[in-house]
């Protein structure tokens, strides 16, 4: 393998290493999605949420003054009653009723599943990006290059799938929720999927052949890649 292409596998590797580090701390968090419910009064109790594709995380806090848009707790003492459950198809609990209802059960089964065949597919990439750094086995940066766009698809695509429950839950009458917002979770997951699909189809593009240097040259006279 030439030194040139060597290095540019390797800082290909290190901004692919960023993405995965994205990717693990979006599908193990639980703020991709906030929830506030509507709030006319104060000196009143107001429930806030936030979630990931695990569990729901409630907190509920004294309110001293009521949101000038109607919606959200407002400014609110802090810290509050704080809470985590689990959804139901992982674990029961008494209000799992609740949590069944309002987070969709079969949009966070599948943006849960998805994510998690996001993950297999980024340590498949990583085990053959490793392998082509031996000089013998570079052939290994295309599967690499394919693994980590299929794993940047897989967390789009849970992306989406968690943006549709949260439409789905705002929308629905089952809930007490009226105003939502993505958090940093959300941002991590979509960039996450930047960094390893234009990190997967830099792989390929340095895989392919070397073009010939002149136009009398074609590839097979070309000369072969020191190894």
């Amino acid at each position: 393998m030439e030194e040139g292409k060597a290095g540019k596998i390797k800082l290909t590797f290190c901004v692919i290493a960023v993405g995965v580090i994205l990717a693990v701390v979006a599908v193990s968090t639980d703020h991709w999605a906030g929830l506030s419910p509507q709030l006319e009064r104060t000196n009143s109790t107001c429930e806030e949420a936030h979630f990931g594709l695990w569990r729901l995380c409630t907190k509920r806090v004294f309110v001293r003054s009521v949101d000038p848009d109607g919606n959200g707790c407002g400014d609110s003492d802090l810290p509050g009653e704080y809470n985590c459950t689990y959804f139901k198809h992982f674990t029961s609990g008494e209000n799992a009723e609740i949590f069944q209802i309002t987070t969709q059960k079969e949009y966070s089964i599948s943006a849960a599943a998805i994510a998690i065949i996001s993950i297999g597919f980024m340590v498949l990439g990583t085990i053959c990006l490793l392998l082509s750094f031996n000089k013998r086995m570079d052939y290994f940066l295309k599967p690499a290059g394919m693994f980590f766009i299929f794993s940047g698809l897989c967390i789009i695509i849970s992306v989406e799938v968690m943006r549709q429950s949260v439409k789905r839950m705002i929308d629905s009458e089952e809930t007490i929720w009226m105003q939502y917002h993505y958090s940093w979770s959300f941002a991590c997951a979509s960039a996450a999927f930047v960094i390893l699909f234009i990190g997967g189809i830099t792989l390929l593009l340095i895989s392919l052949p070397r073009m010939p240097q002149n136009p009398w040259e074609t590839c097979m006279d070309a000369p072969p890649e020191h190894v």
